[in-house]
């Protein structure tokens, strides 16, 4: 019985799945056993207990958002992945806040297990390999870090970052031999190594063993093949600046200049360290060098560089040749040299700034700016705006859209190629563009065809009735918001839009008389056969729809667009009769209204 309570004891306060359960099952245990015992007992235990089951509640909540079926792969920047990911880094941080309360060795058992646990799906994860190394080593069990490192190494061979951080926690705690090992690890059979290895390692060299093993490792790294100007850059700045040694970094930029002339980083280095040495002599002497050996297009930062020093070392007649030298150099690279040679006053203001203090305001600088942009771009041939096609048209006025021969942006317009008239009927797919329809018959369905070749904006608008040509012609070429469509469509229905005459030559419609047929109207002859064929009660309707559309013709239009399409809705039935012997002669105004009534219908 004492066992048994002991157990009860113990799996109580354990959050664990079903812990109210056990609780119930422990109070009936007691109770059967002493009521009097059972009461101080099921007291002295119910805080345990209610502790218990609010961290079991509180870790199902991190528990059951993680995937224990996701299989360990190297990482590839999904959604999922990155999910779970978070999952386990909150289930980390939750168990490392030790809500249980247990004693610190209880507590890091599970903290190990939780990261053993993570390390089963996020096993190609470098950071996680880090965190749960670098956590054994706060906790004060390096050994435990190492062999952490060791398999994170096993697990992700090709990570510098993990040998970098394992020779650092070696280096750490004095064990420089291991450390080395870890260095030389990198280099592999020495091909395979890289520059930033290097320059790691003769630092590591440098602390651990001292300049002269730093030196003359460095001596045998100019030998690689794998070997940049970084190399050389690094183990100059270290004797400068670690060394106090100014005559040995000045040799190791000599040496490299010999090497890396063409590099224009390394250049620019050069001369930071001549900038601190305060050797105005030899930086002139560096520019001059290294400008007469690279190119043009490459030189452009260098250029920038030997500026900045004659603004910082040399009087104005220096100044204004350098920027006149720079000028002729870089023009060479472009089509406009010319206007490059030219003095602006952005010459002066970039003359005249030290750091982030300027001659001029904000506005001034995008103003000149702006207008070295429309220097450079002045002779350009300005492209002929088309709708999304090669310019074929000359006359550039009867797209409504002005000449300007320096516009802000190129103005992109649609492809009309592609356009077809909308049906809602249409069956979406290669089925509604197999079905036939009657849009050959509209007068402008030819320029809107795709089948052809690309057809020049002037022959769009003389194929287009009159009316939609000179409507399309005044549309203002404006980047902005797009206009109210039911504010559009209300003031187009009350304009009074002149008739036109169709390509039968027959007279058409007006707009008040009634609306024309649809394109897909047109296609489906079934809507236009009549359904009722009583005579009496057929002039008894048309009376009546007759005196509404009067009715309601003689009222403004309403800007709401339903009410609008309700209204259409009622001038369809009187106008389809009407409009049926006109096949092919329908005007602009009488087309427009059809439309919007039939699809809407």
């Amino acid at each position: 019985m004492t066992s048994v309570r002991k157990i009860y004891q113990r799996a109580i306060v354990t959050p664990t799945h079903h812990v109210e359960q056990l609780w119930r099952d422990y109070e009936n245990f007691e109770n059967s056993i002493s009521r009097a015992l059972a009461k101080g007992l099921v007291s002295e235990y119910q805080p345990k207990y209610n502790s218990a089951r609010a961290v079991y509640r509180e870790r199902k909540k991190y528990t059951d958002e993680i995937d224990w079926n996701m299989l360990a792969i190297p990482p590839s920047g999904s959604s999922k992945e990155e999910m779970q990911w978070m999952a386990w880094k909150k289930l980390l941080a939750f168990e490392k806040a030790n809500p249980q309360r247990i004693d610190s060795a209880s507590a890091n058992k599970r903290i190990v297990f939780t990261y053993e646990q993570c390390l089963m799906f996020l096993y190609h994860y470098p950071d996680i390999w880090y965190e749960y190394a670098t956590w054994h080593a706060k906790a004060g069990s390096v050994d435990s870090a190492i062999k952490v490192f060791q398999r994170a190494l096993k697990a992700l061979p090709d990570s510098e970052m993990l040998r970098y951080a394992y020779a650092e926690l070696e280096e750490s705690r004095g064990a420089i031999q291991a450390a080395k090992k870890v260095y030389e690890s990198l280099f592999g059979d020495g091909s395979n190594a890289s520059a930033l290895s290097h320059i790691q390692f003769i630092r590591f060299l440098r602390r651990s063993e001292g300049v002269e093993a730093a030196r003359k490792y460095f001596v045998d790294a100019r030998k690689s093949p794998n070997c940049t100007y970084h190399v050389y850059v690094a183990y100059a700045m270290m004797a400068f600046c670690l060394d106090k040694d100014a005559k040995m970094a000045h040799n190791v930029f000599e040496a490299g200049l010999k090497r890396f002339m063409h590099e224009p980083g390394y250049i620019l280095e050069y001369a930071d360290f001549l900038y601190r040495l305060n050797d105005d002599r030899n930086i002139r002497a560096l520019f001059e060098r290294a400008l007469s050996s690279l190119p043009p297009e490459e030189s452009v930062e260098v250029w920038k560089k030997f500026t900045q020093f004659e603004q910082t070392y040399g009087d104005l007649a220096s100044m204004l040749k350098v920027e006149q030298r720079r000028k002729e150099a870089l023009s060479r690279t472009g089509d406009d040299g010319a206007s490059e040679l030219e003095s602006s006053l952005h010459d002066v203001v970039s003359r005249y700034s030290f750091m982030d203090l300027w001659p001029c305001s904000s506005n001034d600088l995008d103003h000149l700016a702006r207008q070295e942009w429309l220097a450079r771009n002045i002779n350009k041939k300005t492209d002929k705006p088309t709708l999304g096609i090669e310019a074929g048209s000359e006359d550039k006025t009867t797209s409504g859209v002005s000449s300007n021969t320096n516009p802000p942006a190129k103005v992109v317009y649609p492809d009309t190629s592609k356009m077809t008239v909308y049906d809602p009927r249409q069956i979406p797919g290669p089925a509604a563009l197999a079905a036939p329809s009657a849009s050959g018959t509209l007068p402008y369905s030819g320029p809107f065809s795709s089948n052809g070749p690309p057809i020049a904006l002037n022959d769009i608008l003389k194929s287009l009735p009159p009316a939609f040509a000179a409507f399309v012609a005044n549309l203002p070429a404006v980047e902005g918001p797009s206009p109210d469509a039911d504010f559009v469509i209300s003031v187009c229905l009350q304009s009074n839009i002149p008739a036109a005459t169709g390509k039968s030559g027959t007279a058409s419609l007006p707009l008040q008389s009634g609306a024309a047929p649809s394109t897909s109207d047109l296609s489906d002859s079934s809507k236009f056969r009549p359904r009722d064929r009583q005579p009496g009660k057929r002039k008894d309707m048309d009376r009546q729809e007759d005196d509404e559309s009067t009715t309601m013709q003689s009222q403004p239009l309403p800007r709401d667009l339903f009410k609008i399409r309700q209204l259409q809705k009622n001038r369809v039935t009187n106008s389809s009769r009407v409009t049926s012997s006109y096949t092919g002669s329908a005007s602009y105004g009488s087309a427009l209204s059809g439309d919007l009534s039939g699809s809407t219908s």
